[in-house]
């Protein structure tokens, strides 16, 4: 009986190890022009052992884009193929566009100890949070409307009529504020590089992940004379 609790308990240990070596997926929103693309691609040049992930779209490409980097583009069938599969976390239309997030993408990078950030809308960010519990998220927010109109006029990728259905669709999108771990302003690009850094580096040195990466040196200082 002894000998079954003992294997019970290492069987315990071994799965609160594998957890805490795990990294953390960060998931972070925004309305469409609130500059969360930019931010979650600055922090990951800053940061080590931290990656986006890349999500499947069947959008064309715009000016500058690549295949595998910004976005995986795929034509309608493909995307429903996958669909099918189950091989989404999840997935939406967004403006006549389908977009997806990979299962497979998120889970083998998390389980490699490798930090995620997640660029997503607020109905993904949900869907994702049912599965990933643990997960972080933030929601990025613009210093104005006024900005942000004119962030999305600044690109020059869509028409006017365009512009004026994601200004509409924003203000819902907004008020989902309150379901995220954190609120972000993206008036100075700068500062808000570096909170949203500030987050990333912050959840690394909680005590549960510290205690298990800084495993030898605790038992080093702790047996010390």
């Amino acid at each position: 009986m002894q000998e079954l609790h003992f294997q019970a308990n290492r069987r315990k240990q071994i799965k609160y190890r594998a957890d805490m070596m795990r990294g953390t997926l960060f998931i972070v929103a925004a309305p469409s022009g609130g500059g969360k693309t930019s931010l979650v691609r600055k922090v990951a040049s800053r940061l080590d052992d931290i990656t986006i992930s890349i999500s499947h779209t069947t959008r064309k490409k715009r000016p500058g884009e690549k295949d595998g980097v910004d976005y995986y583009f795929v034509d309608e069938s493909t995307f429903m193929g996958m669909v099918n599969r189950g091989l989404f976390l999840e997935h939406a239309t967004v403006f006549d566009h389908c977009y997806g997030t990979s299962e497979a993408q998120i889970s083998q990078g998390l389980q490699s100890g490798v930090d995620i950030l997640l660029d997503i809308d607020w109905q993904g960010a949900m869907q994702i949070r049912h599965k990933f519990a643990d997960a972080v998220s933030i929601f990025v927010v613009p210093p104005s409307l006024s900005v942000l109109k004119q962030r999305l006029d600044n690109r020059h990728q869509d028409g006017e009529d365009v512009i004026t259905k994601r200004m509409q669709r924003a203000r819902d999108e907004m008020s989902h504020y309150p379901e995220f771990d954190y609120l972000l302003v993206n008036d100075d690009f700068s500062n808000a590089c570096n909170e949203l850094s500030a987050i990333v580096i912050a959840q690394r040195l909680r005590m549960a992940r510290q205690v298990e990466q800084q495993r030898k040196l605790l038992s080093f200082l702790l047996s010390s004379e």
